[in-house]
C-alpha cells in the first residue's frame, strides 16, 4: 500500500508540472520585494483554489500571506512556499522555485490526504528576506496546529545539513550638524566620521569573534555633497552566530563599536531592530532521513554530507518554526554554472531545465518524506504531539 500512496502522489504532482513551472516562470519575471509580494500571492492561491484548496488570504495579520488547506485528517503537514525577491538580483535566491515546489508538495498530499487521516496545509510565507514573515507568523498563531512542516532551497548543489545562522538585522542612523566642509568645517558634527569609526572598529573585533559570528552591512546613506558636513549617514546591519545565544553574546560587541563612533564624534546614535531575530535551526532527523531515501530515488547525491565537508552558511526564518515544529529544510541543486546565491547569474539559473527538475525533484521527495512518517506508527506520533494549541 505504501509504493500505491508513493505513485498517486508522484502522480499527482507529475501532472501539474506545466502549471508549477509556469507559476516559476511567472515569478520569476515579476519580481516583488518582501511584504509586497501581491502578484505572488495572487497568483498561487488563485492555483490553489482552483485545485479544490480552501484559501485563507492575509492570515497573520499579513496582506501577502495564506493558508490553503485540504482535507480534516489528525495530522496536519504544511508545505512552505516563499515569494519574495531581493532588491536588484530579482529571483536570485531561488524563490520562485520554493513557491513552486511548496504547491507541488501540497498537490501531492492532496491526492492521498483522506486516505492517509491528513490535513494538508500550503502556507505562503511573505518577507524572508529580510522581513522575518515566518516568525510573525508564528508569532501570530499562524502555525498552531501544525504537526510538521516541509520546504526546500535551491543551492548550487545537493545538501541536507546547513550551518544556518542566528541573525540580527538593525537600522543604524548617525545625526551631527550641517556646515560648510571648507568656510566652516569647525561648526559641523560628521556623521560620515561616526560611521568610519564604527566600521573600522567592527573591522578590528573580527579578529576576536569566534568562528561562525559574521558581521556585515552596508551605508545606506552617506552624505548630499562633498563639500557639506553630512548630518545624518545610515546603515543596514547584521550580525550572525551559529546559535541564539551566542547572537546574544556578539550583538552587545558591535553595538559598542557604533557607540564608539557617537562618543568620538559628538553625534547622536540610533539603532532599529527591523525583524525580529532569526534563530539557528534544527532540522528533524526522522523527516530528513526519509527526505534523503526519496531525493537520492530522483538521482539527487549527498556525498558531501557524507564526507563531512564544510556546510554552506546562510540564515532564514524558517529556522525559527524548526524549533517549535518537527522541520526540513533541505538544499536542492541546480545548474549553475559556478553562481551561487544572491548573484544575477544564479537568477538567471533559477529558471530553464535544471530549475524545473528541481521543482519536480523536490515536490515529490517532500510530499513522499510525509506520506511515509504518516505511516510510521512512531514516527506519526511523536508529530500528532507536537504543538496541538489547533486541535484541542
Amino acid at each position: 500500500m505504501a509504493s500505491s500512496f508513493a505513485e498517486q502522489a508522484t502522480e499527482a504532482i507529475a501532472s501539474k508540472i506545466p502549471q508549477l513551472t509556469a507559476l516559476s516562470h511567472d515569478l520569476h519575471a515579476n519580481p516583488e520585494l518582501c511584504f509586497v509580494e501581491h502578484h505572488a500571492a495572487d497568483e498561487i492561491t488563485q492555483l490553489l483554489e482552483s485545485e479544490g484548496f480552501a484559501v485563507q488570504r492575509g492570515v497573520g495579520e499579513l496582506p501577502t500571506a495564506f493558508d490553503a488547506v485540504y482535507g480534516s485528517g489528525s495530522l496536519h503537514v504544511a508545505a512552505i512556499a516563499e515569494y519574495d525577491a531581493l532588491p536588484d538580483v530579482g529571483h536570485a535566491c531561488g524563490h520562485n522555485i520554493i513557491a513552486a515546489t511548496g504547491l507541488g508538495t501540497g498537490f501531492g498530499l492532496q491526492r492521498v490526504a483522506d486516505d492517509l487521516d491528513l490535513t494538508v496545509h500550503v502556507i505562503g510565507t511573505p518577507a524572508e528576506e529580510g522581513g522575518g514573515g515566518k516568525i510573525l507568523m508564528l508569532n501570530r498563531g499562524v502555525f498552531d496546529g501544525i504537526h510538521a512542516a516541509l520546504m526546500m532551497h535551491p543551492w548550487s548543489f545537493d545538501r541536507l545539513n546547513s550551518s544556518c545562522l542566528a541573525v540580527d538585522h538593525f537600522d543604524v542612523t548617525f545625526t551631527g550638524r550641517t556646515a560648510h566642509a571648507s568656510a566652516a568645517p569647525a561648526q559641523g558634527i560628521n556623521a560620515s566620521d561616526a560611521m568610519t569609526i564604527a566600521q573600522v572598529g567592527i573591522g578590528l573585533l573580527r579578529q576576536q569573534l569566534r568562528p561562525g559570528d559574521q558581521v556585515h552591512g552596508i551605508v545606506t546613506l552617506g552624505g548630499e555633497a562633498a563639500n557639506i558636513i553630512p548630518a545624518k549617514v545610515t546603515g543596514r546591519f547584521m550580525c550572525r552566530s551559529l546559535t541564539l545565544d551566542g547572537l546574544s553574546a556578539l550583538r552587545p560587541r558591535v553595538d559598542h563599536c557604533f557607540e564608539a563612533g557617537a562618543l568620538a564624534t559628538g553625534c547622536e546614535l540610533s539603532l532599529e531592530d527591523i525583524t525580529p531575530v532569526y534563530s539557528h535551526m534544527e532540522q528533524d532527523s526522522d523527516l530528513l532521513a526519509l527526505y534523503r531515501r526519496h531525493a537520492e530515488e530522483r538521482g539527487r547525491s549527498f556525498d558531501a554530507d557524507d564526507r563531512g565537508d564544510p556546510q554552506p552558511t546562510y540564515s532564514t526564518d524558517m529556522s525559527n518554526i524548526s524549533l517549535v515544529i518537527p522541520s526540513i529544510h533541505p538544499l536542492v541543486g541546480i545548474e549553475t554554472h559556478g553562481a551561487v546565491n544572491h548573484q544575477p547569474e544564479f537568477a538567471a539559473a533559477c529558471l530553464g531545465p535544471s530549475a524545473n527538475k528541481a521543482v519536480l525533484d523536490g515536490s515529490i521527495a517532500l510530499s513522499l518524506t510525509a506520506i511515509d512518517a504518516a505511516q510510521d506508527h512512531d514516527i506519526r506520533q511523536r508529530l500528532l504531539a507536537t504543538n496541538v494549541r489547533r486541535a484541542s
